[in-house]
């Protein structure tokens, strides 16, 4: 089987944090110098959260945002099951716990719910759900 690979931009994201960043800056120069802290924050989240790339590789189901300084993996022979589902817009973008566990998403609402064999359950945010769901349930086990 060819491996899986995607990469998913998230320019809302992106042009959140900077227009943030400048707003931070110009009330920081004119109101409160403490906003200029938020600047570099800002645009760090920025560069961090620009992307998030998912693979299937080597029994290893991958994903990490942005650069790679956030990454996790799972063996796919852990994985019992992987499902198209839709989070609602308060489940939002980023890292953080939804109803279908750890969710990880960069932008949009279509995810892919995988749970493993031990329970735990966890959503990867795509543009391409259906595709990386089936590339998910096809992958060789080891």
């Amino acid at each position: 089987m060819k491996p899986y690979q995607h990469t998913q931009r998230g320019p809302r994201i992106v042009i959140l944090m900077v227009v943030l960043a400048v707003f931070g800056a110009v009330v920081g120069s004119l109101f409160n110098p403490v906003l200029f802290v938020t600047v570099p924050i800002l645009l760090v989240t920025a560069w961090l959260f620009s992307s998030l790339t998912i693979a299937i590789a080597d029994g290893e189901l991958r994903w990490h945002f942005g650069p790679g300084l956030i990454r996790k993996k799972v063996s796919v022979d852990e994985i019992a099951s992987a499902k198209v589902v839709r989070t609602y817009a308060l489940e939002g973008w980023g890292i953080h716990l939804s109803r279908f566990g750890w969710l990880y998403n960069i932008a949009g609402f279509n995810a892919v719910a995988i749970t493993l064999k031990n329970g735990k359950h966890f959503a990867l945010g795509t543009d391409e759900p259906d595709h990386l769901a089936e590339q998910i349930l096809s992958a060789p086990k080891s």
